[in-house]
């Protein structure tokens, strides 16, 4: 690898990576925080493999490819080029990035850092999320440089003398994200006079806390007994059910987990889920019904549903 700054070493002591010998894959954009998470993996001693994604939404994709390529060749690493479609149309951020990350292999590490984290907190916030939203991204195997800045990747980087790949994408204001960090974080910390990004992951491992302690509970509760889980206080309700349906298959909105909570009640019978498919009470417990099973024999659909 080309030379090695001391401060790669004290970046190392806030990293979490596995130990030294240890194979990983590295997901690398060629920009500044994926290129710091190769230096810093080969530093601590890993054989790393950088795999690339091209999503080909842009005409110049194939040139940053080259690029990262070129990168990781004065990393000395290994590199893989994965090439994916993406249609244009609506939607595009989330499904860019869930094709990318369905292209990678399972485990592989990513450059996501606190400033990350930080916007990740503030987009679920806009979305109505609840605690687990303000938890997301907390710290993983997979993430092993959480704990650093944005500022201090682009700094290791200049300190290896290497430039990482400009992705025009990362301005684009169609994009919650960018308008998150090019305006909201700045303007937050105009207002607080000081940066906020630690003030907002100082709050979010409180509720980390908190929820790993909820999810705790509501394991215990069996969400398909509709008198247990009318008993139990409505916060771990709401989350048996959720882990419940997300368990069958059938990721729930706030809606959808009132509607089944109804059921359990007694207030309706069934209830619709996803995909057409329902949760029936028989006999005080719930059930998944899937939509072609939905139809009862003269051709009618069940009665009592909410």
């Amino acid at each position: 690898m080309c030379g090695r700054p001391d401060g790669a070493r004290e970046l190392l002591t806030r990293c979490t990576f596995p130990p030294p010998g240890t194979s990983v894959d590295c997901a690398f954009s060629g920009g500044a925080d994926s290129t710091a998470l190769v230096a810093l993996a080969t530093e601590a001693g890993c054989r790393v493999t950088a795999i690339h994604v091209d999503h080909g939404l842009r005409s110049g994709s194939a040139d940053e490819a080259a690029q990262a390529k070129g990168l990781a060749g004065a990393l000395e690493v290994g590199f893989r080029l994965v090439v994916v479609d993406v249609a244009p149309g609506s939607n595009l951020e989330a499904r860019a990035r869930a094709a990318r990350f369905a292209a990678l292999p399972t485990g592989t590490l990513t450059g996501h850092t606190a400033d990350d984290r930080a916007e990740t907190i503030l987009i679920n916030l806009l979305r109505g999320s609840g605690l687990d939203g303000l938890a997301a991204m907390g710290p993983a195997p997979t993430r092993p440089l959480l704990a650093l800045r944005r500022a201090e990747t682009r700094r290791l980087c200049a300190d290896l003398g290497l430039t990482p790949v400009a992705d025009p994408s990362n301005t684009d204001p169609r994009f919650v994200r960018n308008r998150v960090r090019h305006e909201v974080l700045p303007l937050m910390a105009d207002i607080a006079g000081r940066d906020v990004v630690p003030i907002l992951l100082r709050g979010v491992d409180v509720v980390g806390d908190d929820v790993s302690w909820l999810d705790e509970a509501a394991a215990r509760i069996d969400p398909t007994d509709a008198r247990e889980l009318s008993a139990a206080p409505v916060a771990l309700a709401r989350r048996a059910v959720r882990r419940w349906l997300r368990r069958e298959g059938y990721p729930p909105d706030a809606a959808t987990v009132q509607r089944v909570l109804a059921v359990a009640a007694g207030r309706h019978l069934a209830c619709e889920i996803a995909g057409g498919n329902r949760v029936e009470r028989h006999h005080q417990r719930l059930s998944v019904v899937a939509a072609r099973q939905v139809v009862s024999s003269d051709g009618m659909g069940s009665t009592g549903a909410c």
